[in-house]
């Protein structure tokens, strides 16, 4: 029988992914642990291996298009087999169809109905219909597969219905527990249609309230039968790619979650450029790399946070931001703008470099971010993050944190600038530093003491090298 190839499910958060290339074509023979496509959840791009072998013998979705996690995307089977894709069911989605997904083997056909009642599994041999999690989660729990009741299309067992399996209660939002006790409905009655089987508001509903559950149907065909809205000329709509969307969540949780305010400061550049020049030969020479501005602010940001008197400013809220967690390490994010978007690739241990290996290891992450290669582990972990605009003229600007940091810094434009000193007045390479910082957790004057350490540091830099 044909095997489905499904979009997993890579993160608690992961609703859909997009497909950036498949690696095997129609026809193609696959075998076990062979890399199928190449997918991008949120803003990481992931390689997904086949978990069987066999024929590819069918893609249902191509390059580019955006699938929802457990979606049927393509079928491996049999030399000669065949699938009917007119009537194929997506994976973890309520079915619309009464036509069985059939093969060229004889197998008798099934009828799917809404709502889905959980399929029987074989016990003790047999093939059972398993998303990838659910299997890692049955595996880790100690439970047979094929003792679970499996929510998805055709009987799929999902991760959920391995841990609902676990527990007495059946999975269900916060809001719908609510609604059913004030009701008095037994939730283990129902048949949930959210992610994984779970019971979302509207199941309760629809079971107290099935009249009113069903003149709404006719309202929902209306408005589906309606044409589209015709747009007025010169406006072109177009859909929020897997990255904008990553993106707008995560920007809006921060804006949104955490009080902050910004602090400006002038930086005199004279000695850190002429560090850079002293050491951009040797370094290229070491590494085969060019050391730039944004290693040097890098490094010394770096050193700056180690200081026990600014613990605060490399730490993280947890527990529902009941508890600050230091940490003793840094981990840098570096933000890359891309042409659709922005990742924040991460050195790890920057604490523990020096600066030819922070260059190393600065210009492998930026690199494999700009080609869209960062593995999940690369784009995660930070205690602290940097975003330079200074290439593109910007004066000053105030940055949004990248949770769950508690603060990040903004590096500007470096301007010839009439400034005093020594009592003259001279013209001076002046750059401008904005920290945005998490006011729940660092104050004011703690931030500006960090800001004054990294201004003597990089005005004077030689400490760098030490």
């Amino acid at each position: 029988m044909a095997i489905e190839i499904i979009m997993p499910k890579l993160g608690v958060d992961m609703q859909e992914g997009e497909i950036i290339e498949w690696k095997k074509q129609e026809g193609d023979m696959v075998n076990e642990g062979d890399i199928l496509l190449e997918i991008m959840s949120d803003k990481t791009n992931m390689e997904l291996e086949a978990e069987d072998s066999g024929i590819l013998i069918k893609i249902l979705k191509g390059d580019g298009e955006t699938v929802p996690v457990t979606e049927v995307i393509g079928y491996l089977g049999a030399e000669g087999e065949t699938v009917d894709t007119e009537t194929v069911v997506a994976a973890g989605s309520p079915a619309v169809s009464d036509a069985p997904v059939t093969t060229t083997e004889d197998v008798a056909p099934v009828a799917v109905q809404v709502p889905v009642a959980p399929a029987a599994k074989p016990q003790g041999g047999g093939k059972v219909r398993a998303t990838p999690a659910a299997r890692k989660a049955a595996r880790e729990l100690g439970i047979d597969l094929g003792l679970v009741p499996g929510t998805g299309a055709l009987g799929r067992v999902h991760k959920d219905d391995v841990e609902n399996f676990k527990g007495a209660q059946p999975k269900a939002t916060p809001l719908a527990r609510k609604i059913a006790e004030d009701n008095g409905l037994n939730l283990a009655s129902l048949v949930g249609t959210g992610v994984g089987g779970k019971i979302v508001k509207e199941d309760v509903l629809a079971a107290i309230k099935p009249a009113q559950a069903e003149a709404t149907a006719p309202a929902t065909e209306k408005a589906a039968d309606k044409p589209a809205k015709e747009l007025p000329e010169g406006v072109e709509i177009i859909k929020m790619s897997a990255m904008r969307k990553a993106i707008s969540k995560g920007m809006t949780h921060s804006y949104l979650t955490a009080p902050t305010f910004t602090l400006n400061y002038d930086i005199d550049m004279t000695n850190l450029m002429a560090l850079r020049k002293q050491v951009l030969e040797p370094i290229m020479n070491k590494t085969g790399l060019k050391v730039t501005f944004t290693d040097l602010i890098g490094l010394a940001v770096t050193r700056t946070l180690m200081k026990e008197e600014h613990r605060y400013m490399n730490a993280s809220l947890i527990n529902d931001a009941n508890d600050i967690e230091l940490h003793k390490f840094v981990n840098l994010g570096i933000a890359v703008g891309l042409d659709d978007g922005l990742v924040v690739p991460v050195v790890h241990g920057a604490d523990k470099m020096s600066l030819s290996d922070f260059v190393v290891a600065s210009k492998d992450v930026i690199k494999k971010a700009q080609s869209g290669k960062l593995k999940a582990a690369e784009m995660s972990g930070s205690t602290f993050s940097i975003t330079n605009l200074g290439m593109f003229g910007t004066k000053t600007f105030n940055p949004i944190i990248n949770q769950p940091n508690s603060a990040i810094l903004g590096v500007a434009a470096t301007i010839q600038t009439p400034t005093v000193v020594d009592g003259e007045i001279k013209i001076r390479p002046i750059m401008a530093m904005c920290l945005t910082i998490d006011h729940r957790i660092i104050d004011g004057m703690n931030g500006a003491k960090f800001m004054v350490d990294l201004k003597n540091l990089l005005e004077n830099p030689l400490e760098l090298l030490i």
